[in-house]
């Protein structure tokens, strides 16, 4: 299975612990375009004052096209100017029949195939929807640094490809979950190779499932997770007798997260990351409505990576 047909597998409805939280008037939204279209000009203007997105200047006249321009630096825009919704190419009635699929955890090919998109149309915005994800999370500005190269993909509020493969660049996290929530956080100073090492060398335990590999106790952290590539020596990993602590222990996370990773077989290094905070971000909301919150950092402004 190559990178692009990842998606999520269809999981069981007894396998999906999160709420899907899908608005009761969803059928309503689905069918009527402007409906869909003020059902997400909520979550764009919460206030109901448009805002220039350049210089947040609040005094804005409209056009007659329908868009606006600022009284302060002239800026012409219109309601996703700025937005990660402005990333996908889709109408507001997809871009909610495609919320609500990724909510419950559909295929991207699934996906594609009921919303009649292209796959790769479909694959650009659940993208989209993937970068707002790790925008929104506390450590955005590093997720978007150089450790993981996913900033180099947005460009002037927009998405300017999807991350594919660069040797070199494996990112390694550390995976800590403390009552109910789970904290997985970019390790800048340790790489892949240096995870061989400690396994080879200091007896850490290592367990691979296709290039995911992940470890014992480390340190603060239940375990150590990264994707790799064939640069890496997978041939030399020390067996160890026993499991890995997080596959022994009665972590909540790793149950809910070991079967998802498996599903994410072919995923390439650089996109590994917005697969991990994806599932950090559904464990941690998992008894919350999942659809209004994934359609607020939707529509959030793509922050300023420069």
């Amino acid at each position: 299975m190559s990178d692009q047909d990842i998606g999520h597998r269809w999981l069981s409805r007894g396998e999906l612990t999160a709420n899907p939280g899908l608005p009761e008037d969803i059928d309503a939204l689905l069918a009527d375009e402007e409906l869909a279209r003020e059902h997400i000009l909520r979550h764009c203007w919460p206030d109901g004052e448009v805002a220039c997105p350049r210089c947040l200047e609040r005094k804005c006249y409209g056009l007659v096209d329908g868009r606006y321009r600022c009284s302060g630096c002239k800026y012409t825009f219109q309601d996703f100017s700025g937005r990660w919704i402005n990333n996908g190419g889709l109408n507001c009635r997809q871009w909610l029949a495609l919320l609500r699929m990724f909510v419950e955890e559909h295929t991207t090919h699934g996906l594609a195939e009921q919303l009649e998109l292209s796959y790769n149309t479909a694959y650009k915005a659940l993208t989209a929807l993937r970068f707002a994800l790790v925008a929104g999370g506390t450590d955005a500005m590093q997720m978007f640094g150089p450790g993981t190269g996913l900033g180099q993909y947005v460009k002037g509020k927009k998405l300017t490809g999807l991350p594919g493969s660069r040797p070199g660049l494996i990112p390694v996290f550390g995976v800590l979950e403390k009552t109910r929530w789970v904290f997985i956080d970019l390790l800048p100073n340790l790489d892949a190779e240096t995870v061989f090492h400690f396994n080879l060398n200091f007896h850490l335990k290592l367990v691979l499932s296709g290039h995911i590999g992940y470890t014992d106790r480390y340190k603060g952290y239940d375990t150590l997770l990264f994707c790799g590539d064939d640069s890496l020596p997978y041939g030399c990993v020390r067996k160890t007798a026993g499991r890995a602590y997080v596959d022994a222990s009665d972590s909540t996370f790793w149950t809910f997260a070991l079967p998802r990773l498996r599903r994410f077989k072919g995923l390439s290094t650089r996109r590994f990351p917005l697969y991990i905070k994806e599932l950090e971000f559904r464990f941690n909301h998992r008894d919350e409505p999942l659809f209004e919150k994934v359609l607020e950092l939707l529509c959030s402004p793509v922050p300023d990576l420069k």
